[in-house]
């Protein structure tokens, strides 16, 4: 089965659908699967709910689909540096479902186990709790939180062999697994693919069952909020 593909529009083509429902990897701003966001503005699908963490900023990440009007919906942890994404939500332009940054990853997750719901403390009492189902365990109350199955899940990552093993680097590895792993299709870009069999099989983080399409390409690296502070003296202290 072929999973390397040239380019990121050729590894979306025949997955992109409107009113479809996406899971996207990435922490802020690392980890974005950039690549494959830019094809898909291209492409001008649109009606679309994200599953994501945040959305990146303005211009770059999920962002960039905010500000050509793609997206119907997210389901975030946070609105983090984005502008657009708080006007359109304060102006009732975007729906917006708020949830835990636990409980996103773990809907994720479950979603990709084939875990249709799970039970979970966090949000009890809280806004995120209105209309969920509610059980007490061992006197504590919890609410139900449902499994994501996401029609596409668009994710980054450092390293791939051609059979699909994934490698993440720090950071980037936070909602990418998850992410990965909940969507009936699974196209990752990375910065490097090996052959099958040069990945040490105990650095493997995401195993390739779960990819089926790969492109490999040139990201840009950027610092959401660059804080440094003023040099000293002539000798730099």
């Amino acid at each position: 089965m072929k999973k390397v593909y040239g380019s990121a529009a050729e590894a979306l083509d025949g997955v992109l659908f409107d009113g479809m429902l996406i899971a996207a990897g990435g922490f802020g701003l690392s980890g974005i699967p950039e690549l494959l966001l830019q094809a898909i503005k291209d492409a001008g699908t649109k009606d679309m709910t994200f599953a994501s963490n945040n959305a990146g900023v303005d211009d770059f990440g999920i962002g960039i689909l905010l500000q050509t009007r793609q997206v119907k919906k997210m389901i975030s942890s946070y609105v983090g540096e984005n502008k657009e994404f708080m006007r359109q939500y304060l102006g009732g332009e975007l729906e917006l479902e708020f949830n835990p940054q636990g409980t996103l990853a773990e809907r994720m997750r479950a979603g990709g186990c084939g875990i249709p719901g799970f039970y979970t403390k966090t949000g009890v009492g809280t806004v995120i709790a209105e209309g969920k189902d509610h059980k007490e365990f061992d006197g504590e109350t919890y609410i139900l939180e449902r499994g994501i199955v996401a029609d596409l899940s668009i994710v980054k990552a450092w390293k791939a062999d051609t059979t699909g093993n994934l490698v993440f680097r720090k950071t980037a590895r936070n909602f990418n697994p998850p992410a990965a792993m909940c969507g009936k299709v699974c196209v990752v870009e990375v910065e490097e693919i090996v052959e099958a069999g040069a990945l040490d099989p105990d650095h493997i983080h995401l195993p390739g069952i779960y990819v089926h399409r790969i492109i490999q390409g040139t990201h840009e690296k950027r610092i959401e909020q660059r804080t440094t502070r003023p040099r000293g003296g002539a000798d730099g202290t």
